[in-house]
């Protein structure tokens, strides 16, 4: 049965099918002009001032500009004008403040993919402004949400009136000059990344104002920048800040979107964490933030969701593309009903489509630009990356980030994978991209908890992954090296569960990763016992140290520095509460704070030794006439590591870095030199004798870090011959710089 043989209109009462009540005369629509796409306010002609309204609508038989008064009042415009399947418009007198919105009218044949419903107001995808909040009731579904018949729901078409119920797009001024911000451009090698949530680092800090927790202003404020700049970290990369909605089934559970993965709007600051209002004042508040972290030294990066909407598969809401072209947008299946999805969230944007395209690359450029940020990751960025179907390298959207004169320029992080078949590409992305290295994470927490078969992996991950990224000229620090991210356990969780515990999340602890490579420590969850405890603490010293010795970018997530908990929760996506805020008073507890000291001690050592942080790849050969080389590996014999050794379970590893063998000069051409270090990590629940190499490599040793310590305010700094034996604490970390 056909749906149109099956559809009944749903209509408000007394209404003709979706109109509104529109009071006073419409003003006048000048041609205006197709670019730039979006609203933007300027002098037009005769020096009028006005907005230009430019919407690329493919397919579509017309375009209804809608203008809202502050009680709700909307006036509707045609766009009469049509440029390259653009519809545009000048109109006089629309200033900014300016709430608005589209109809576009079409045919209805889902069959084909044609999914036009001008009852439903739809937000511009270039609005650099949302006021409001989509709240999802049935009048936001293109087609009957709640049709009896769930499997020909979609072909059902919905002719209520959506506009009282979806936020609107605000037109913005722009009146902002960066002329005196100063970029830090910390080179890629110098990096140290800070993933957080503007909301939750900022919800509960004591230092900052009540009024402006949660909110960009808050994470602007001194408080919030001394906590950065204490630790040493050189970025911020900000989970989802473009404005997004919240999934139905979260909202049918009383639960909210918490992470933000779920963009409707590409341009716009996310409008709940702005503490000036919604009618475009969160622009503003956005750039101050990034003026005020630019001054402190710190970039920021936006963790951005290009892959997919929150408009899901066909049985989501109508917010935006879906109403404007859904073929064009969309990558549907041979069944044009269904959405090809290889992101697990419902669809995929067209990214090989032109205007797809360009929607994505001007978002980029205006958040560089006319925003002010340094960089982007991007999440599930195989997803981009395929042609017509398969990830392809070579790939449309990679060709024209590879040649923007704009994007180039900037840090660009792929998470390297999606959920379709071979969306598995680590070590794939071509040069100028760097990866989150999810082989490190593995490897490093295999080898602290027992379970690594043997050491060829932990290897290559302590040094910058060379094979992976030793290829096409990319470089170590093509590697995001990681432990936790905002996706899974926290560190402190890590070492406190061995199972998730999401039961909060409403999905019956089915969601969430179960591939934890987590230990407890010998208790399920929080302890009273002073023995778990302390170990604990000695496995986040070991894990935090590994990551921030390692080779490549090191990157921490908010919080894991002064033990938070997410109570053994592995999805956090819905808690917008103290599951996943931030707990600042584990700052005033023993234990915490001196792990948020070694954090930060561990940073300056990397700060100020270049061995820490190199910019190309270690050699493993001999440098010097004495046989030195810039990398060796040892046995806890104080031999060095043989191809056997490789291929054996172990549980101590000696590594020796030169730092007289640092390739590449300074700004000032000169040689670069260092110390050189030895890195000890023992794994085992025994302590252990390690023989320290002697001449050529080194006299003697001191002892700068030894994780076993609780109290790291100062350096440990004995000495130790070389060729003489030291005894390694348990499951500790040491590092010994060589003293002669």
């Amino acid at each position: 049965m056909s749906g149109a043989a099956e559809q009944e209109a749903v209509r408000e009462p007394g209404t003709a099918a979706g109109s509104r009540a529109v009071r006073g005369r419409p003003p006048a629509v000048w041609p205006g002009a197709p670019t730039p796409l979006g609203a933007r306010f300027r002098v037009g002609p005769d020096g009028v001032a006005g907005t230009n309204f430019a919407l690329w609508a493919g397919g579509s038989d017309s375009v209804e500009l809608c203008l809202f008064d502050e009680d709700g009042t909307e006036r509707r415009l045609a766009l009469a004008e049509l440029t390259h399947e653009i519809r545009h418009g000048f109109v006089p007198g629309v200033r900014p403040g300016q709430r608005y919105g589209y109809r576009v009218h079409g045919r209805w044949d889902p069959w084909t993919g044609a999914r036009w419903n001008p009852a439903k107001l739809l937000l511009d995808p270039y609005a650099r402004a949302v006021d409001g909040t989509f709240t999802l009731p049935p009048e936001v579904y293109g087609h009957v949400r709640d049709w009896p018949q769930q499997h020909v729901a979609d072909t059902v078409r919905d002719e209520r009136d959506s506009a009282p119920h979806v936020p609107k797009g605000v037109v913005v001024h722009d009146d902002d000059d960066w002329a005196e911000d100063h970029r830090p451009k910390t080179p890629w090698a110098d990096s140290v990344i800070y993933e957080l949530h503007v909301r939750g680092f900022t919800q509960r800090h004591p230092g900052i104002p009540e009024e402006l927790r949660g909110t960009y202003a808050g994470l602007a404020h001194p408080a919030a920048v001394g906590h950065l700049l204490r630790l040493g970290v050189t970025a911020v990369e900000l989970l989802p800040v473009h404005q997004f909605a919240h999934e139905d089934h979260l909202l049918r559970r009383g639960l909210r979107n918490y992470w933000g993965y779920n963009s409707i709007g590409y341009f716009a600051p996310h409008a709940d964490y702005s503490a000036s209002g919604t009618a475009g004042g969160q622009v503003g508040e956005f750039k101050r933030m990034v003026r005020a972290l630019h001054d402190a030294g710190i970039e920021v990066i936006l963790d951005v969701v290009y892959n997919h909407t929150a408009e899901a598969g066909e049985l989501g809401p109508m917010l935006s593309l879906r109403g404007i072209d859904n073929r064009g947008y969309y990558r549907l299946q041979p069944d044009a009903r269904r959405y090809a999805d290889y992101t697990g969230c419902g669809n995929t944007l067209h990214v090989v489509q032109p205007h797809v395209l360009r929607l994505i690359t001007d978002s980029l450029r205006y958040w560089v630009t006319e925003m002010g940020v340094d960089g982007f990751r991007f999440d599930l960025a195989a997803a981009l990356a395929r042609s017509m179907h398969d990830v392809d390298m070579l790939s449309p959207f990679l060709a024209v980030i590879a040649q923007d004169p704009v994007l180039r320029r900037v840090k660009l992080i792929a998470e390297p994978w999606d959920v379709g078949d071979g969306g598995y590409q680590v070590g794939a992305f071509p040069p100028l991209w760097t990866e989150w290295n999810d082989r490190y994470r593995d490897a490093v927490r295999d080898f602290w908890r027992g379970a690594l078969p043997d050491v060829r992996d932990l290897g290559y991950r302590l040094t910058g992954s060379s094979d992976l990224y030793a290829w096409g000229g990319r470089r170590p620090y093509a590697s995001v090296n990681f432990v936790t991210a905002h996706d899974g356990f926290t560190l402190r969780d890590l070492v406190s569960y061995e199972h998730k515990h999401n039961e909060a999340n409403g999905e019956g602890n089915r969601d969430g990763t179960c591939d934890n490579r987590a230990w407890n420590c010998g208790a399920e969850g929080e302890s009273e016992d002073p023995a778990v405890n302390a170990l604990r603490r000695r496995q986040l010293r070991n894990l935090l140290t590994t990551l921030l010795l390692s080779t490549g970018v090191p990157m921490l997530v908010a919080g894991d520095e002064m033990g938070r908990t997410q109570g053994g929760n592995n999805n956090a996506y819905c808690q917008d509460n103290e599951t996943g805020w931030l707990d600042w008073s584990l700052l005033e507890q023993p234990g915490w704070r001196e792990l948020t000291e070694l954090t930060a001690r561990v940073l300056r050592l990397r700060r100020t030794h270049p061995v820490l942080r190199r910019r190309a790849f270690f050699s493993g050969l001999p440098q010097a006439a004495d046989g030195l080389r810039d990398l060796a590996w040892f046995t806890p014999r104080g031999t060095e590591m043989t191809e056997g050794d490789w291929y054996a379970p172990a549980a101590t590893v000696g590594l020796f870095l030169s730092g007289r063998d640092i390739p590449g000069r300074d700004v000032r051409g000169e040689q670069i030199t260092d110390d050189s270090f030895l890195a000890i990590l023992h794994a085992d629940h025994r302590p252990a004798g390690f023989r320290l190499p002697g001449p050529p490599w080194a006299q003697s040793y001191e002892l700068v870090l030894d994780t076993s310590r609780e109290d790291q305010t100062a350096a440990p700094g004995t000495l130790h011959p070389g060729d003489g034996t030291l005894t390694v604490p348990p499951r500790s970390v040491l590092l010994l710089r060589v003293a002669r």
